[in-house]
């Protein structure tokens, strides 16, 4: 059977780390489920100088690095995979990675805004024939073949490492002129992995399956690439919500409503941060909504029977 979790906290960034502080130090059985230590948009922030109590600047990744640590100092697991989907209704919920399925009494979603629509010309006819945001769900179905990860960020190039696993070769496909990783990042060390700089997808074309990719540079040239597999990990500010597949309430937006004490319009699942219908995206905001999250989750553990809320769609 698996190991009963109180609070379980979908989204590695202030909002979810925040949550963990306060539901560990709470003496509550916490995981953090994150799908890269390095992919929110923190992460990606250049420099931080606006966050109470912090008598530097910092960068973005630095000040994520103390919100982990501080959750894991306190009792909190934390693992690094991807949520594939959820069930939330029951008294226990279940969360579904590709590995293993975690069940807990509450759910917290922190998963940020960093999500993108469709964009690409045939990004959205292709998916799930070719086109992928998810290089650990997909990568064994493209073993020998010719695959493609567009983006930039160190998370890019992370899934691209992952990938070269499995497909013949892997390109590395940057809409800019330097990936933000360092120059000794042991990915663009693989022998089957190659990088292209500075370059767009303009449409992604096939038949039934994705066969090519087209390519435009900063002087407007174009060319083609045949290949089998597109992993998209450029970043937009679209809430991130895909894996829970309608399973809570969202605005028109496609942001998670919740009342005040952060409650979702399901019993024991809360949400925090980014991915709420929030007017302000500040860290500080995030890391509010976390531990309001935390201290619902804990009110809803302890008082079942109490009065909820009233829910105001």
């Amino acid at each position: 059977m698996s190991e009963l979790y109180d609070v379980i906290i979908i989204g590695g960034g202030p909002g979810g780390l925040s949550a963990a502080q306060y539901a560990s130090r709470a003496k509550l059985k916490t995981v953090v489920i994150d799908k890269s230590a390095t992919a929110g948009a923190l992460a990606f922030a250049s420099l931080i100088e606006n966050y109470p109590g912090l008598e530097r600047p910092v960068t973005g990744k630095e000040l994520l690095g103390i919100f982990r640590k501080q959750a894991i100092d306190f009792g909190a697991e934390y693992v690094e995979a991807q949520v594939i989907g959820v069930s939330l209704e029951g008294e226990t919920k279940q969360v579904f990675t590709m590995d293993k399925t975690y069940e807990g009494k509450t759910v917290i979603i922190a998963t940020g805004s960093m999500g993108r629509k469709p964009t690409i010309k045939g990004e959205a006819d292709f998916l799930g024939r070719g086109v992928s945001y998810c290089a650990v769900c997909d990568a064994a179905f493209f073993k020998g073949k010719t695959v493609c990860v567009l983006g930039d960020s160190e998370e890019a190039a992370k899934e691209a490492a992952y990938l070269s696993k499995f497909a013949e070769t892997v390109y590395l496909i940057s809409p800019s002129k330097k990936l933000k990783v360092d120059d000794d990042y042991p990915a663009l060390k693989i022998p089957n992995l190659k990088v292209i700089l500075g370059n767009t997808v303009t449409s992604i074309e096939g038949d039934e399956l994705v066969e090519r990719i087209r390519l435009k540079d900063a002087e407007g040239s174009e060319r083609a690439i045949e290949l089998s597999g597109v992993f998209v990990y450029l970043h937009g500010s679209k809430p991130v919500i895909d894996f829970l597949q309608g399973a809570v309430e969202v605005s028109e937006e496609e942001c998670v409503s919740t009342n005040k004490m952060m409650e979702t319009n399901i019993p024991g699942v809360f949400s925090a941060g980014d991915v709420t219908c929030t007017e302000v995206r500040q860290v500080v905001v995030a890391a509010a909504h976390g531990c309001i999250a935390a201290l619902s989750a804990e009110k809803y553990i302890f008082h079942r029977k109490r009065r909820r809320y009233d829910w105001h769609g």
